[in-house]
């Protein structure tokens, strides 16, 4: 077994360049390549220039490595800290409860990993073998992957434009043997850049079933949110519909639920109304979510009794069922 490359390989940058892509940078593959305004004073020009332009040779690698894969679900949210990582984590424990499923989680967000820590796997390392890097596995039917199995220390800065993520993406597609899986989720970092672009770029042809909307009742969190609705759109992903999170608050024991954050316009349910989405449900906070993440330990194992388990699983069967 070999090591796998650290996030400095070489491997991920495009090898012709003489220096890293400026900002900005139509990409060296793109028709527009050595032609843009970032491109007037940049070291690579005449190189992009000549470089050969067309498909990405990778997508039929691609396509064919994830052709045992029969379900791929994006989770997304234009708001950080709605707790996407955390019902990604949750939604991958809930599915891999069944023994016959196999599940994988890819966390794409480059620049702030938790999944590994949610899902227990914190301080493992991926490995390399003839098939391609191994997924490290939380238990014998839920395995991922996440740069933050490559990093030296836990809080190593990742300092990379869009490029470099963007070739870290297609090695998490390309290279990482995931086997059969009945499901991956794919955890996405807050916004509509550069990786959100670049996954469904890579996995156009391979399918995706759609994307899972993650929010939170106050209408800051749903402004953002609208524009992931509309990236949705643009891009031709389906929308399996949204989920509001953290919706109340339950005394773990007395179990009466309080408003924590106003849904001053309605929250997710009126704006699943308005634009034509489906709603999956909310799921109440429990104190409780926080620490099994911080502990890396299934939440709905923990507490099978919270509402916040029942409403979680309530989720993840409507959201089963859109698929």
């Amino acid at each position: 077994m070999l090591a796998v490359q650290t996030p400095n390989t070489q491997k991920i940058e495009n090898p012709h360049l003489k220096e890293p892509e400026p900002e900005h940078c139509p990409g060296p593959e793109s028709e527009n390549a050595g032609k843009g305004d970032a491109c007037t004073d940049c070291s690579n020009k005449e190189i992009c220039e000549s470089l050969p332009k067309g498909p990405d040779p990778d997508i039929p690698i691609i396509n064919e490595r994830l052709s045992t894969i029969k379900h791929k679900i994006l989770v997304l949210s234009g708001k950080g800290g709605v707790g996407k990582s955390t019902f990604t984590s949750m939604l991958s424990w809930a599915l891999a409860a069944d023994d016959e499923l196999e599940i994988g989680a890819m966390d794409l967000d480059i620049c702030g990993p938790s999944l590994p820590r949610m899902l227990g796997a914190k301080g493992e390392s991926v490995h390399q073998s003839n098939s391609g890097w191994t997924p490290v596995y939380v238990n014998d039917n839920l395995g991922m992957m996440s740069i933050a199995f490559m990093l030296p220390e836990d809080d190593s800065a990742i300092v990379w434009r869009g490029a470099k993520k963007n070739g870290l993406i297609k090695q998490f597609l390309k290279d990482v043997d995931w086997g059969h899986l009945d499901y991956l989720i794919i955890d996405t970092p807050p916004g509509t850049s550069d990786e959100h672009i670049s996954v469904n770029n890579y996995l156009k042809e391979s399918g995706i079933d759609g994307a899972l909307i993650v929010t939170t009742p106050q209408e800051v969190a749903l402004l953002d949110v609208r524009k992931e609705i509309d990236f949705c759109k643009k891009a031709n992903i389906k929308i399996l519909g949204l989920v509001e999170n953290m919706s109340g608050f339950v005394c773990p024991n007395c179990k009466n639920q309080s408003e924590i954050f106003k849904p001053t316009t309605g929250g997710g349910k009126a704006l699943s109304i308005e634009l034509g989405i489906p709603f999956l449900g909310s799921v109440p906070l429990d104190p409780r979510i926080g620490k099994a993440c911080d502990d890396g330990e299934s939440f709905l194992d923990l507490y099978p009794d919270s509402p916040a388990s029942t409403a979680i699983l309530d989720v993840v069967d409507s959201l089963l069922d859109s698929i």
